[in-house]
């Protein structure tokens, strides 16, 4: 039974660590939301679909996606349950301990490849056509597949690096413009910095930099610091201009002594406090929301490349996808309502989702990407605009490796921001990940798309 069916039939279409969700969305406290249970036509086949608690408008969506598809036709019908972020754990190991996991849910692009090389999810390549696929931005792609095998399909991507700066402080101070290399972010971030408003603000603990600065690590380096084949570490001098950055605007005074708030957490740029802020995309409805009077003093653009190369990558995308549990007795009717709500029936209600999360989210099929750029230009975005077009196109995947490797260079930028000689702060990270390697015996375990 291929989707194809459901769509002559006039249907209508609608974890990873912690340290990463709260870039992608954060779970809210209470009970579980069961919805559409009880009314399943007759004879009709049960797809149990869990999603992680988000925003009120996102879970409003996931419900009425679900709804459309279910009035849509008569053989298959989903029952949605939103299990809040601080349950969600809890709950999923204990259903997967008892065999009854549900047969579908939400989870991050840094757990698909984990999950599939070790059989937790099953491909959607047997289910879902290539045609659906190749509207798929490539990278994202990538990141979702195993093998030349899709274990996930994407539902949406978040930047998780945009330079949003005070273009009424930029004025006033006679800068022209967002600074376009590191040289220019320094010497701005120190002009910038006056009285309670700092000129520069970023992840300043380990924490935050271990998924934040993934894309900076990129940018600067060419790679990640480990080898493709998760063999040794990758962590040489070619990073030192980052730590080193850090750690002499940290020392100038640039950056506040201690971050004002979570990397996630848009609050000190709408406040006032920050002059320029690195931070994801998600902050756009922020501003939009909290603070509407700063929105038109505001501007976002890609975050300055080390190398002067507009194109290289400053970002990592993170977001959201759907998969199928590999114990799941459905499959197939899983992945015919994820193809049809996610994959390219009618795309009006995907777009829904997109405008009212106010554009701060971006769609990983190009196809509908460049409807969401066309809708964004009369909403009250100003940003989207620049972010789709400037920054996710050349944004790289999350990392896939364990996250130990990701907070062991991590720790090294801390160091070295807060002082540590650059030098012995990257000998550090490249033996720790080194240690780690050997120690959960990772050479050759890497996946390959």
């Amino acid at each position: 039974m291929r989707i194809n069916r459901f769509r002559a039939a006039g249907l209508a279409a609608a974890a990873g660590a912690l340290a990463l969700t709260a870039a992608c969305g954060s779970g809210t406290p209470g009970q579980p939301a069961d919805t559409g249970g009880d009314d399943a036509p007759e004879g009709a086949t049960t797809v149990e679909f869990w999603q992680l608690s988000f925003q009120d408008v996102e879970n409003e969506w996931y419900e009425a996606a679900v709804d459309a598809f279910n009035e849509s036709q008569d053989e298959i019908h989903v029952n949605l349950t939103q299990v809040p972020g601080d349950a969600w754990e809890q709950r999923m190991t204990a259903a997967q301990a008892a065999g009854n996991a549900p047969d579908m849910y939400t989870i991050a692009y840094n757990g698909v490849v984990s999950a599939a090389t070790t059989g937790q999810i099953t491909s959607l390549s047997p289910y879902i056509g290539d045609d659906v696929w190749s509207d798929v931005q490539e990278d994202v792609l990538a990141s979702i597949s195993v093998e030349g095998e899709h274990y996930a399909f994407p539902m949406l991507v978040e930047p998780s690096a945009v330079l949003w700066y005070r273009t009424d402080l930029f004025e006033e101070a006679g800068i022209d413009g967002p600074p376009t290399t590191w040289e220019e972010l320094q010497d701005y971030a120190a002009q910038l910095t006056t009285g309670d408003v700092y000129g520069f603000g970023a992840a300043q603990s380990a924490g935050d930099m271990g998924w934040s600065t993934w894309g900076l690590q990129w940018n600067v380096a060419g790679h990640l610091p480990i080898s493709d084949d998760w063999s040794e570490a990758q962590v040489g001098d070619e990073y030192a201009p980052l730590l080193q950055a850090w750690q002499d605007m940290y020392k100038a005074g640039s950056m506040p002594q201690q971050a004002l708030a979570g990397y996630a957490d848009a609050n000190p740029l709408g406040e006032g406090h920050l002059a320029m802020n690195m931070g994801g995309s998600w902050f756009a409805s922020v501003l939009i929301n909290d603070f509407p009077e700063m929105v038109g003093n505001i501007g976002a653009a890609p975050m300055p490349s080390f190398h002067g190369d507009p194109e290289a990558p400053t970002a990592t995308l993170g977001g959201w996808t759907w998969v199928v549990d590999a114990k799941s007795e459905v499959p197939e009717e899983a992945a015919a309502f994820i193809e049809a709500t996610l994959g390219g029936g009618d795309d009006e209600q995907l777009l829904e989702y997109f405008a009212g999360t106010q554009f701060s989210k971006y769609s990983p099929r190009a196809s509908v990407n460049e409807a969401l750029i066309e809708a964004a230009a009369s909403s009250e975005n100003p940003w989207a605009a620049t972010i789709a077009e400037q920054i996710v196109p050349f944004s790289k995947p999350e990392a896939s490796y364990p996250w130990d490797i990701s907070m062991a260079f991590a720790t090294a930028l801390e160091q070295a921001m807060q002082g540590t000689d650059v030098s012995t702060a990257l000998a550090d990270a490249e033996a720790e990940i080194n240690r780690l390697i050997e120690a959960n015996q990772l050479a050759g375990t890497a996946p390959q798309p």
